[in-house]
């Protein structure tokens, strides 16, 4: 890495997965387990260097299951943590990712997203898993997924997502694919007066006294950390808010409710998104990560050509941004969806913009990303501009 400097900033040019190792330890992460997996394995393999200069700790586990519980057990011993995957490991940690929704560990799990289904296209470009980062473990649970697509919102948004697990005590994801992973660019780190670090909160009363699901105060319970003088319990299993399992109905629906909450109340503070020439658009284009980038090119050269043209590109992918896309749609006769997959956030689009727009996909599996003339010739057939 290079040592100069601009502003009070570090000018660097690294791969993706080599930012998102060093934003984890900006944030604060001081755990990480994982199992290596293409295209993510570059995260592990730096931030098992980086960790124990910090005072961190770097474990790689059997397999995928086993380190989605590492983390979820050092987080509840009271240290930030991470861990990263791709595809099939991500499938793997569903479970473990719904038993940290349950007991409410804060976590970050970074999806490298690759071509799939199973093994898939273990080193190509892939999109293909957002929805299942939405809905892929059972229950109802809250859900933050955050997908950058440059290298400097890789970092900065990183963090975030340790901000935002800590502060609503959840799992938050990362989702960046392939080409964003192992793509090096310039970036900016910014200098650590900067960074908004957030930590969780713990209990202000004694141990004897605590009650590890008080929501009186708040949603987001007060969090003790075992071995700390703390002792409490916590099950996979519904509970009360002494974290003893009750099958009580009103007691599990009004504890769902709440986890339900901790995102729905608090949507402003969570919701972050891009608008890219929208105000006078008649055809918008909403997308993200390596996507998005070929879209800026194809907007930028149908604008030259006189058409209307803007993009709406989420960076909080879940919640998904509804009422910035409903406001895109009241203009746009057409809404163009590209993304690395057959069709999965054109779904969404179609729900929340409720028929204002006619909504059509730039779809694309099998490795190799969506190219702006891709984009381009999906956006001059839909102004009829030849």
């Amino acid at each position: 890495m290079s040592n100069s400097q601009h502003l009070g900033r570090q000018i660097e040019f690294m791969p993706g997965n080599e930012v998102v190792a060093e934003a984890a330890l900006a944030a604060g992460c001081r755990f990480f387990a994982g199992y290596p997996i293409t295209p993510s394995s570059e995260i592990a393999h730096h931030i098992s260097k980086r960790l124990p200069e910090v005072g961190g700790k770097f474990i790689q586990m059997e397999d995928e299951i086993a380190a989605m519980g590492a983390i979820i057990g050092a987080s509840l011993c009271g240290l930030k943590v991470m861990t990263a995957t791709s595809g099939p490991g991500f499938s793997l940690k569903q479970e473990n990712i719904g038993f940290a929704c349950m007991v409410e560990a804060p976590c970050v799990i970074v999806n490298v997203m690759r071509g799939g289904p199973s093994t898939g296209l273990p080193t190509q470009l892939g999109q293909s898993d957002i929805q299942q980062t939405r809905w892929g473990t059972h229950g109802d649970r809250p859900v933050i997924a955050l997908a950058p697509a440059y290298l400097d919102e890789v970092y900065t948004e990183t963090v975030r997502a340790f901000n935002l697990a800590e502060r609503f005590r959840m799992p938050v994801f990362v989702l960046i694919d392939e080409v964003i992973g192992h793509l090096s660019e310039r970036l900016e780190i910014p200098d650590p007066s900067e960074l908004e670090i957030i930590d969780r909160v713990g209990p202000n009363v004694p141990p004897e006294e605590y009650i590890p699901y008080d929501s009186s105060q708040s949603d987001v319970p007060p969090m003790a950390a075992y071995f700390s003088g703390y002792r409490f319990h916590m099950t996979g299993l519904n509970h009360d808010r002494t974290g003893f399992p009750t099958t009580t109905q009103s007691i599990c629906h009004s504890e769902n409710v709440r986890s339900m909450r901790k995102v729905e109340d608090h949507i402003a503070e969570i919701e972050k998104f891009e608008n890219y020439l929208t105000d006078d658009a008649e055809i918008g284009i909403i997308t993200f990560g390596s996507s998005a980038r070929a879209a800026i090119v194809a907007i930028d050269d149908a604008r030259q050509r006189g058409v209307k043209v803007g993009m709406l590109r989420p960076l909080t992918l879940w919640p998904f941004p509804e009422q910035a896309a409903f406001e895109l749609s009241k203009h746009c006769k057409t809404i163009i969806v590209p993304e690395a997959n057959l069709g999965q956030l054109i779904y969404e689009v179609q729900r929340v913009t409720k028929g204002n727009s006619e909504v059509v996909g730039v779809n694309k599996v099998g490795g190799v990303p969506i190219y702006p003339g891709e984009v381009f010739d999906k956006i001059v057939e839909c102004s009829g501009k030849k």
